[in-house]
């Protein structure tokens, strides 16, 4: 059994962990906080992008666009595209593990895989188990910029254009409530023209697109693309602070009961230590009684 002395030590070990995970808490929960707003200040923008192509697949049919797949839905995917999105580091709980998992089993089911990684996580995960990693984006996955998103988005973009990329599907955490983050997969190249009409109001207004609908559907592509590319990483980082947050609040009441299993421990070793300091003394008292005892029964003999 340890001493008063060593349980003395883990207590203060366990307070002084339990501070840096409160704080970790606190932190995560202001930066949650800062990339909500961030996001929300940035949406109607590319609401009003998707509300106009939605607005150009109501007026015409006759779009044909390589960003779509054809009405017939005849293109053949050889060359898939996988932008994966992670965190810099750990201590998330199962944030990074659930994503990664996803993306190892879709890219199980395609044979020419094109990997695309933001966050220093997952980029040390895929380098380390062989990954086919094309491209790696080095700056940070914290506090998501659209300048970071557009660069993305603009680099796969410029992959699909070439051909090097027949399609590509984005990985990310969204968290759907504050305690619970879910792994999305969204197809954004090639897009379906169903997306763009399911939900959308009938219109009998007649518009006019210059050039054509194609030219000007083409031009508004690069700006969704980067859009969505900005809500992923985002929604990933927002989900990452959840993820924190919750890991740091069970941390924090796994120090509170491991403190309160402790302190008893620690009050019975301290009692224990207590009685047994009694129990000599009552007996080193007892046993100078007993010698004084003794040595004046030996005087009255001798007298």
């Amino acid at each position: 059994m340890a001493n008063a002395r060593e349980i003395k030590g883990r207590i203060d070990s366990v307070r002084n962990t339990k501070k840096i995970t409160n704080a970790m808490y606190l932190i995560s929960s202001a930066k949650l906080r800062k990339a909500k707003e961030g996001l929300a200040k940035t949406r109607p923008y590319f609401d009003a992008t998707d509300n106009e192509i939605k607005r150009i697949f109501q007026s015409t049919t006759d779009v044909d666009s390589h960003y779509f797949y054809p009405k017939d839905r005849t293109r053949e995917i050889r060359k898939h595209a996988f932008l994966v999105i992670t965190a810099d580091r750990g201590l998330a709980g199962g944030y990074n593990h659930n994503v990664i998992r996803a993306a190892e089993e879709e890219m199980k089911k395609h044979r020419n895989v094109r990997l695309y990684v933001v966050g220093d996580y997952g980029r040390r995960y895929f380098r380390k188990h062989k990954g086919p990693i094309e491209e790696t984006f080095y700056y940070s996955a914290q506090d998501p910029t659209f300048q970071r998103a557009r660069e993305i988005s603009s680099l796969l973009l410029e992959e699909y254009d070439s051909g090097r990329a027949d399609e590509i599907t984005v990985i990310y955490s969204d968290m759907e409530s504050e305690l619970n983050c879910a792994v999305r997969m969204t197809r954004i190249l090639p897009f379906s023209r169903k997306d763009f009409l399911r939900g959308a109001e009938r219109s009998d207004k007649e518009y006019r697109f210059d050039p054509s609908p194609t030219a000007v559907l083409d031009s508004m592509i690069p700006s969704y693309v980067a859009g969505f590319v900005y809500g992923a990483l985002v929604d990933s980082f927002s989900a990452e602070q959840n993820s924190r947050m919750n890991a740091m609040s069970n941390a924090n009441r796994n120090a509170e009961e491991l403190l309160t299993k402790l302190k008893k421990e620690y009050n019975r070793v301290r009692q224990a230590a207590i009685t047994q300091q009694i129990t000599e003394v009552s007996a080193g008292a007892k046993a100078q009684r007993m010698r004084r005892l003794k040595k004046a029964g030996q005087r009255m003999e001798e007298k």
